[in-house]
């Protein structure tokens, strides 16, 4: 008898690809448990068949005819570290050893099928929308701050904020910064300055630049064979000292930094992929927009410094890694909280001056968000056009033209000879089917490079309404303690705080606004100047064959 399964959670499978949607309570047969990397095969009581993360069923035994009355919950990372051997005890705040899983440099979940819920469920930000707490009529500061501090909520009453997978950080709040009550120390070398350039504000340069090379994927296995994946070497040029990186080690720095900063748009990685993920030419696209993400982090004057990011360039060892793992995962200094690290200049911002420039903001970043995944569709679009119709359709013309030839040359021998026509007929064939093979090639010189540019823009502009929401969220709370001050139900010299504070957080947004606007600059005008000259380049090549083929007619 074929082997059960019933499903314990929802799944829904990716549209084009192998997956199979799944429902909490459904009855399978198991059809293959050699997939690998988590998945099994199974078919439904509608005879169709898929692959589902085995993660999410469990076997039946013989005696157990009927589904189970109720599936236990969802599994959440937020519980638990899914790289680590150490659960989080948010009653404690201490560490226990568990044995399900070994803390290694790896883990279970492929890189390519790791997400917030389990493997194959498409990589989502976890976001939790909530009105911030508001202190009762009469409540004393602290008693407010005492009522903050005790709520596992995030901060934000317009914007949506990202919900931390990680236990540790699911109790810090931004408010505790912007109300004052958030003391904690920052060494000298961790502080993040903001300085004036002319009208406007910027982060400050960061005093040694450096680069990072993404370079020499290569399929690696563990498990004898059971568990492949790919591998990244990444060298920064500040140390020339090379480490392996997996695509899930870039996801998990990618939570990270979202969760810490909240005032800067971090670049994307590549979308994950299940279908074809070995594949030598995604392969490389994969390591293109790897190179583009590193690119990003190590130009931007914080998160070029920021510890975990030097953490994830620097370390070697298994151990250092756990550690410093842990304490970025440990990390208080999270979303608002962060704006204690920065060092402002002293003048007061007029807030109608603020609130101008954020509006302006939000109206380019809803035009560019659009006109960018315009751009990013027309890249694969015409990606798709230049290896399928226009190859097809130059092909076919010179198919065409090299049976015309041969047709002539049954007419050989004849009293005027045309074996020269005859030729050249056939040599225009050849041209046209060559050139179809270059429209083939053609997209990973031009179309290919633009469409991963645009996708690391895509990312960015799209999480500004994330940075402006949270801004906008920070300056409703400074307007609700002038009220309440004007109320006599807060202390002048509390509001005080709040407006200092609130002028650092609009600091920060004044300068990540200038620095995306001075580097987009910079980097958009290289694109495309790269861009258009891929597209001469080839053009030329082209009509350098016709030429060519046009003097074999020459008598």
């Amino acid at each position: 008898m074929a082997n059960q399964v019933q499903a314990l959670y929802d799944f829904t499978g990716e549209p084009g690809t192998t997956e199979m949607t799944i429902t909490c309570g459904e009855m399978l047969t198991l059809i293959n448990t050699d997939i690998g990397e988590g998945w099994w095969e199974g078919r439904n009581s509608k005879g169709q068949t898929g692959l589902f993360p085995a993660a999410y069923v469990r076997k039946l035994s013989p005696e157990e005819s009927t589904p189970a009355k109720m599936a236990p919950p969802a599994p959440r990372y937020d519980q638990a570290d899914d790289w680590s051997d150490q659960q989080y005890n948010a009653g404690d705040n201490n560490y226990h050893k568990s044995t399900s899983h070994d803390d290694g440099w790896d883990d279970d979940w492929d890189e390519d099928t790791y997400s917030e819920i389990g493997p194959g469920v498409p990589h989502t930000k976890a976001m939790n929308q909530q009105a911030p707490l508001a202190p009762l009529p009469g409540m004393p500061i602290a008693d407010y701050n005492n009522q903050i501090d005790d709520s596992t909520s995030n901060f934000s009453s317009v914007g949506t904020v990202r919900k931390s997978k990680f236990a540790p950080s699911s109790k810090v709040s931004g408010e505790s910064y912007l109300l004052g009550t958030l003391n904690v120390e920052v060494p000298d070398s961790d502080k993040v300055y903001i300085v004036q350039e002319g009208d406007g504000y910027m982060w400050a340069a960061v005093s040694q630049p450096y680069n990072v090379t993404v370079a020499s994927p290569k399929k690696e296995s563990k498990f004898k064979g059971i568990k492949s994946f790919i591998a990244y070497q990444l060298t920064p040029s500040f140390n020339n000292i090379q480490v392996s990186r997996r695509y899930k080690h870039f996801d998990w720095l990618h939570e990270r930094l979202q969760e810490k900063f909240t005032l800067i748009p971090i670049p994307p990685l590549p979308d994950k992929q299940i279908a074809g993920r070995y594949d030598e030419q995604l392969i490389e696209r994969r390591r293109v927009q790897l190179q583009e993400f590193v690119d990003w982090m190590s130009k931007h004057p914080v998160l070029a410094k920021c510890e975990v990011w030097q953490h994830f360039l620097t370390c070697t060892d298994e151990k250092r890694w756990k550690a410093g793992k842990r304490q970025a995962e440990r990390d208080n200094l999270l979303g608002l909280n962060y704006c204690i690290s920065l060092v402002v200049p002293e003048k007061a911002l007029l807030q109608s001056q603020v609130d101008h420039i954020t509006e302006q903001c939000h109206t380019f970043v809803s035009s560019m968000d659009s006109s960018v995944k315009s751009v990013t569709n027309m890249c694969l679009a015409q990606t798709k056009r230049f290896q399928a119709p226009y190859k097809t359709d130059c092909q076919k013309v010179g198919e065409a033209f090299y049976n015309l030839g041969n047709a002539l040359s049954l007419d050989e021998g004849t009293v005027i000879s045309t074996s020269k026509l005859t030729s050249a007929i056939k040599l225009t064939g050849g041209a046209y089917i060559k050139i179809g093979r270059m429209y083939e090639e053609q997209p990973k010189y031009d179309w290919e490079p633009l469409g991963d540019k645009f996708h690391l823009y895509k990312g960015i502009v799209g999480s500004f309404p994330d940075v402006l929401a949270n801004h906008k969220a920070a300056v409703q709370k400074k307007r609700e303690c002038e009220r309440l001050t004007a109320e006599h139900k807060m202390e002048v010299a509390q509001l005080n705080e709040v407006l200092r504070r609130t002028d650092v957080i609009s600091y920060a947004l004044l300068a990540e606004i200038n620095h995306f606007k001075q580097e987009r600059t910079v980097d958009l005008k290289a694109t495309m100047q790269k861009f258009l000259r891929q597209q001469i380049t080839f053009y030329k090549k082209i009509v350098d064959k016709l030429e060519t083929t046009l003097h074999q007619y020459d008598e």
